[in-house]
């Protein structure tokens, strides 16, 4: 039975949907008074970050009072895409990570990290696009690097300044493998090929492998001189559309059949089977985000040359006293 969508509505692009033949088109136009959608304003925020990052760096002191830290992270990710448009912490699921930071003085510091998470989407749940029904998940696997800038001078150990917020954005490489459940059955979405990849004239086979760029805030918090607690919440551009098994169009002429007329794979393309070939089914204008919020604590693992340095050129700082002569 096939779902029709009203004659114009907003669609999970931001953009007005506009339906003139229900049985064989569907058209995605933008209106000239439309607003910004979330990609415009993780884009705008991606900006922001960077120039955030590059000013605050002008004004950084070089004094060059090394520290590094050690640490564990577990918190929440979840993914916006095709199948979630425009809610951010929907369908969030389990995160966790360790990473290591190199603290090069009070403002900067540098971090390499690993996360691991899954992502989700749903239209059945988010509602977006009722007529499409698909769904997906997939574990994401993060490798990435990200530059730190502090607000305020901090250091784990610090008296006075416990706390600082911060901005970050670097970049990395994230592995995932969406799947699908297809008539209570769950199955891996890429060898299905529901956008017919590979093909001719169809969108290339996508890699599981692809680059992300973290960009994000969070705060500082130092408990002891020995260990320090934060949060950051950070999203994630990507440069795959794929993350959701979902970038073009239906590629089979599958409206008015039935379930047991259609194989697998076709079903994995069109579960209501309302579609004809080469109608909407993806945005590939817009690539895939994914987002982490974490929790951590950290170890201040070691100190680098003179220790002090920084503790003796401002007050609010823990003394620490010199080797006796």
């Amino acid at each position: 039975m096939t779902t029709f969508l009203p004659q114009s509505e907003p669609n999970f692009c931001g953009a007005t949907t506009s339906v003139t033949d229900h049985s064989y088109s569907t058209r995605f136009l933008l209106s000239d008074s439309q607003k910004f959608d979330t990609f415009a304003c993780l884009k705008i925020m991606h900006r922001i970050c960077l120039l955030l990052l590059f000013f605050i760096f002008l004004t950084i002191g070089a004094y060059a009072q090394r520290s590094s830290e050690l640490g564990v992270s577990g918190g929440l990710s979840y993914y916006v895409g095709e199948l979630n448009p425009g809610r951010p912490f929907t369908l969030v699921q389990p995160a966790y990570g360790i990473f290591y930071r190199l603290n090069l003085n009070s403002r900067i510091a540098w971090q390499l990290h690993a996360n691991r998470g899954k992502v989700k989407g749903d239209d059945a749940v988010t509602g977006f696009f009722p007529d499409r029904y698909l769904n997906f998940e997939s574990p994401v696997t993060e490798i990435g690097v990200q530059f730190e800038v502090n607000f305020l001078d901090y250091f784990v150990g610090s008296v006075r300044h416990r706390i600082t917020p911060y901005v970050f954005g670097g970049a990395g490489i994230f592995m995932f493998k969406p799947t699908g459940v297809i008539n209570g059955e769950k199955y891996e979405l890429r060898p299905l090929t529901t956008e017919g990849q590979g093909l001719a004239g169809r969108p290339k086979e996508y890699k599981l492998t692809s680059v992300s760029f973290p960009m994000g805030l969070g705060a500082k918090f130092s408990l002891s001189q020995y260990v320090g607690i934060g949060f950051e919440w950070g999203v994630r551009k990507t440069t795959t559309d794929y993350l959701d098994d979902i970038s073009t169009t239906y590629y089979l002429d599958q409206a008015g059949k039935t379930p047991g007329e259609v194989s697998t794979a076709g079903l994995a393309s069109d579960p209501t089977l309302s579609h004809q070939a080469d109608m909407q089914r993806g945005n590939s204008k817009n690539k895939d985000w994914y987002s982490f919020a974490l929790i951590s604590i950290s170890v201040k693992i070691r100190m680098l040359q003179k220790q002090h340095c920084l503790d003796n050129q401002s007050s609010p700082y823990r003394k620490v006293k010199g080797p006796k002569n």
